[in-house]
């Protein structure tokens, strides 16, 4: 499956200002017009960009429009001005996030979210937001692990002699701010007791979380603890996938979304009844 940059039809960017910063953003389709929404939240060194084609696809393939963003600090979205503190994804999850979405006009949403994108759509479903009907967890954080760590800390020690500021440069504004915004917040000691699992125990709504069993930055605990703590919660392993599985298993993670998501966009469907005739 080809998932490079091939946009559908109705796509359309643009900047927002959320919390004092200006953010980029990409709609698919109409999102607020009285449809669930599908809200992309992107991974550590992600933006609208890397994701790529996939929001399209799975857009196109469960026939909802959708909103991707990039957080403050990625992609074309305003640089940060001061490193980020150990509650960042509560902040994103609890401030930004809520007021993007009412800028947005989405009252109806469902997240998807990868990596650290997915911690933070998980901590907003456990603030139980009028509005939300599910989340999409792909390879969440739910604490700290010594591989997510370990992980992390020989990128970092290898980022200056390397080409990833070259090739992030492609899609950042900043491509060192933008590293070490995500690095350096990880890899701080204080960050080691970041645990957001009584936030997931107090999630209301269904949540898939997806997990490649190859994932380099967290094992399969992460998932089963999801289902374990939420109780309309159901994990999915991944074969032969890595960190993002939505990239090595195309197919595999589309089929599970739109599984997922179906049944939630007919019982919209049956809530708004037969079109009435016009006359």
């Amino acid at each position: 499956m080809d998932f490079g940059i091939a946009f559908v039809p109705g796509s359309a960017t643009g900047f927002v200002s959320v919390d004092q910063h200006r953010l980029e953003y990409r709609t698919i389709g109409e999102p607020g017009r009285g449809r669930p929404a599908l809200v992309f939240l992107h991974e550590g060194l992600g933006c609208v960009a890397l994701w790529r084609a996939f929001p399209d696809r799975v857009c196109a393939a469960t026939g909802l429009p959708g909103l991707v963003y990039s957080r403050a600090g990625h992609g074309q979205s305003d640089v940060l001005d001061a490193p980020r503190r150990p509650r960042f994804m509560h902040d994103e999850a609890q401030r930004v996030l809520p007021e993007l979405l009412e800028r947005r006009g989405i009252d109806d949403a469902i997240l998807v979210g990868h990596s650290d994108g997915a911690s933070i759509a998980l901590i907003h479903a456990g603030q139980r937001p009028r509005g939300l009907r599910a989340v999409v967890a792909i390879a969440p954080h739910l604490f700290v692990e010594r591989l997510t760590i370990a992980s992390i800390a020989g990128i970092a020690a290898g980022f200056d002699a390397g080409d990833l500021p070259r090739r992030m440069a492609k899609y950042h504004r900043d491509p060192r701010a933008t590293f070490h915004g995500w690095a350096d917040v990880w890899l701080d000691p204080a960050f080691r007791d970041w645990n957001i699992e009584a936030d997931v125990a107090r999630i209301a709504c269904p949540v898939l979380a997806l997990q490649g069993t190859r994932d380099e930055y967290g094992t399969m605990e992460q998932v089963r603890r999801v289902e374990q703590l939420s109780p309309r919660a159901r994990w999915v392993g991944i074969d032969d996938a890595g960190h993002a599985p939505f990239a090595d298993q195309p197919e595999r993670v589309l089929a599970e979304i739109v599984q997922f998501v179906a049944p939630l966009a007919a019982a919209d469907a049956a809530t708004a009844g037969p079109p009435t005739a016009a006359g």
